[in-house]
């Protein structure tokens, strides 16, 4: 199901509640409950809790995206150090140069196509993934540099690829979802208690009050689903791309 119809989906399905639940509370009313004033207590708790839960959505909003952007930037990181090591080796001699190129570009070939789809579904790298980058990592290590520019060069392109392998190291460790589950109960909990106490300020059926508290329970759904789709940063709607590896690498996702 495409996430912006899971989108609309929840969204209707909190305005729903909410006119719903109002129109059972009203027919269920005794005749002699008075509506017109509400307990100035219950306003003032209401009022506090909706401040408490913006700051908590605020602060779990924030976080999740601060994670994304991370990941965003281990994939950058990791797609940099490759081409680094890509464009360093041309001081080597050919045979040895068009060999690490070539295994260099098979493992991007394999993170944009096979591994991205793997984190996405699974939540983690492959070890083809792992076997290619040590291909890599042995190609640059083993090579021994026969003259004073090639040795110039070596140690520069050892810690490129160690640069890169940190990346993918971090890279790993984001993919799975970043909000524990006991701050999802929070959230979620802290919705409906919230959107409950609509209830309590004793709202009437009139177009008013209804399209605004509708209005009121559709923005939580929105900022739960928005937590939701930035919570696993490879994987859903405004996820981390293969950008980085496919603008440095043209043609290796083809």
């Amino acid at each position: 199901m495409p996430e912006w119809l899971v989108l609309t989906l929840a969204m209707l399905a909190a305005c729903a509640v909410v006119v719903v639940v109002t129109f059972v509370r009203h027919r269920t009313a005794s005749d002699d409950e008075d509506i017109t004033e509400t307990p100035d207590v219950i306003e003032y708790m209401t009022m506090w809790i909706g401040v408490v839960y913006a700051i908590v959505l605020g602060l779990a909003i924030a976080g999740v995206w601060e994670a994304r952007s991370a990941a965003q930037d281990h994939v950058q990181a990791e797609a940099v150090a490759l081409h680094e090591i890509s464009e360093r080796v041309r001081v080597y001699p050919p045979e040895v140069r068009d060999r690490i190129r070539e295994d260099v570009n098979a493992y991007v070939g394999h993170v944009v196509t096979t591994e991205w789809k793997a984190m996405a579904d699974h939540g983690r790298v492959t070890e083809r993934g792992d076997e290619l980058l040590d291909r890599v990592r042995a190609d640059v290590t083993d090579y021994e540099p026969r003259t004073d520019f090639e040795a110039q060069a070596y140690q520069p392109l050892v810690d490129q690829v160690t640069a890169a392998d940190q990346a993918r190291s971090a890279r790993a460790e984001s993919t799975g979802a970043t909000m524990p589950g006991v701050v999802w109960f929070g959230l979620i909990t802290g919705g409906v208690v919230t959107v409950g106490m609509v209830f309590a300020l004793q709202i009437r059926r009139t177009a008013r009050e209804l399209v605004l508290a509708g209005l009121f329970s559709a923005l939580i759904a929105f900022l739960l689903f928005l937590i939701w789709d930035f919570d696993a940063p490879y994987s859903r709607g405004v996820a981390a791309s293969t950008d980085p590896f496919l603008n440095l690498f043209p043609g290796v996702g083809d």
